[in-house]
């Protein structure tokens, strides 16, 4: 890589602190750190959301569909569509309503206001150590690509293991300095000069180094023009598996807690889900395509890096690199100040009785975010065991607690109990079929088992308990 490219890609990741430095002396509360002063435009967040969902998915699992699957592989993004579409009709007013009421910081702490604390410390620790394995998985990908286009010449050190710390380092920096602020405006410029610097960069570029329409359609099979080479139950793994997040992700409670108003935070939804489809859909699997065609023997989701870093001119590298790891970095910063929320407001601060200060509730959300920090760096280095088994916490994660969440906002006679039984045996459903690897038809995922054990779990234990209860006994609050 050209020492031109370098100091663009250094000059970018200079930009990213200095945010973080920025909202380091704006910060004044936990609340702040948090969820951002509760006072973050609409376009913000939107930008956020979408930088955050397609993070790492986008720059190496789109790409790699291309190359698979050619357009069809855009159906992965629809769910984001459809999922943030759905969240911002149903959800998010009934959320924002509630926490205007009683100013929530965390997922958990709705289902603490829905159920009792039983419920919400079960899914804090889940969602704690799924959001920190996130972290982690994210600071290990874009290590690796960086080893391999950035860093891949270095002779002085190992490139991976520098890739590793740079990338966790520069994350960790602005997020424990900035918060929640820090994380939104920079995931803000990071999808500007991703979104920007792939569409009206990448592609042009790639373009003339595939050889134009004509070379296309030559290489690759008829089929990777349409939108039906692609099974149906890939369609619904995807639905299943996806459109679950935009209900139960701590990262997206707390962007509807830091908007002003339910309208901004319905308008946030919306363009997230407009800019995931069709627009991100389709620069991902072309730029697949086109990587198909120069590298055919490759592995999937390692020709579109390899692509880029071949195809463009000296000085434009740089900058689609640097769009290229936006995209994984406003991923991990997301995950990072998510996990250190569960442990700091769901968790540790209990313990505390709510007698820190607000200076005091600062430092500990800094330093606790900064421990979350090195556990991921941690990881990604070292435990690639332990890492799998952390990820299996996200699973449980989405297969658990979607039923009991949607119950907490529509139905009124919710019961602690159902929840907290829905949740363990929807989630351990999944996580046994995911360690068996037992076959399941049609190649369904284990997460839409799991749901549906979820749901008659939870029906079966409403029942049993509208049965033996008064209705003094259900905690439910009207909105």
């Amino acid at each position: 890589m050209n020492w031109i490219d370098l100091t663009i890609f250094g000059i970018y990741f200079i930009i990213i602190l200095g945010i973080g430095f920025y909202f380091y002396r704006k910060n004044k509360s936990k609340e702040d750190y948090y969820v951002g002063g509760r006072k973050i435009s609409s376009y913000h967040i939107g930008l956020s959301i979408v930088a955050t969902d397609v993070g790492g998915g986008f720059s190496i699992g789109l790409g790699g569909l291309g190359f698979l699957m050619g357009l069809s592989g855009s159906w992965l993004l629809f769910t984001g569509l459809v999922g943030a579409w759905m969240a911002a009709v149903t959800i998010v007013p009934r959320l924002k309503r509630l926490d205007r009421e009683h100013k929530f910081l965390t997922y958990p702490e709705f289902l603490k206001h829905r159920y009792n604390k039983k419920v919400a410390l079960a899914a804090s620790i889940i969602s704690g150590i799924g959001y920190l394995g996130f972290t982690s998985a994210q600071i290990l990908a874009g290590a690796k690509l960086a080893a391999g286009s950035v860093f891949a010449h270095f002779t002085w050190i190992d490139p991976l293991t520098f890739a590793l710390y740079i990338m966790a380092g520069v994350i960790m920096i602005y997020t424990v300095l900035g918060g929640l602020k820090a994380v939104i405006y920079t995931d803000t410029v990071q999808w500007i000069v991703l979104f920007t610097g792939l569409l009206f960069i990448g592609i042009p570029a790639c373009y003339i180094e595939v050889g134009g329409w004509t070379a296309m359609r030559a290489a690759l099979p008829g089929e990777f023009f349409t939108l039906t080479n692609v099974k149906w139950t890939q369609i619904v793994n995807w639905f299943v598996t996806i459109i679950p997040i935009w209900f139960i992700a701590m990262t997206l409670y707390q962007r509807i807690y830091a908007s002003p108003t339910v309208k901004d935070a319905k308008k946030a939804f919306f363009i997230a889900g407009l800019l995931e489809y069709p627009l991100m859909a389709f620069i991902g699997v072309v730029l697949g395509q086109m990587a198909r065609v120069v590298f055919p023997a490759a592995e999937a989701e390692m020709a579109m890096p390899m692509l880029l870093r071949d195809a463009l001119p000296i000085g434009v590298t740089g900058v689609v690199l640097a769009a290229y790891f936006s995209a994984i970095m406003s991923t991990a910063d997301s995950c990072l100040i998510a996990s250190s929320a569960n442990w700091v407001q769901d968790i540790i601060q209990p313990m505390t009785g709510g007698r820190l200060t607000a200076r005091k509730n600062m430092i500990l959300s800094q330093v606790v975010t900064l421990i979350v920090g090195l556990l991921a760096l941690l990881l990604a280095t070292r435990f690639t065991m332990v890492l799998d088994i952390i990820l299996y916490a996200y699973a449980f994660m989405v297969s658990g607690l979607l039923v009991p969440t949607i119950a907490g906002y529509y139905y009124k006679k919710s019961h602690p109990t159902a929840a907290f039984a829905s949740m363990i045996a929807g989630g351990s459903l999944t996580l046994t079929l995911i360690a068996t690897n037992v076959y399941l038809p049609y190649d369904l995922d284990p997460t839409l088992f799991g749901i549906l054990t979820s749901l008659g779990v939870f029906v079966l234990s409403t029942v049993i308990l509208n049965s033996s209860v008064n209705k003094s006994d259900y905690p439910f609050k009207s909105d």
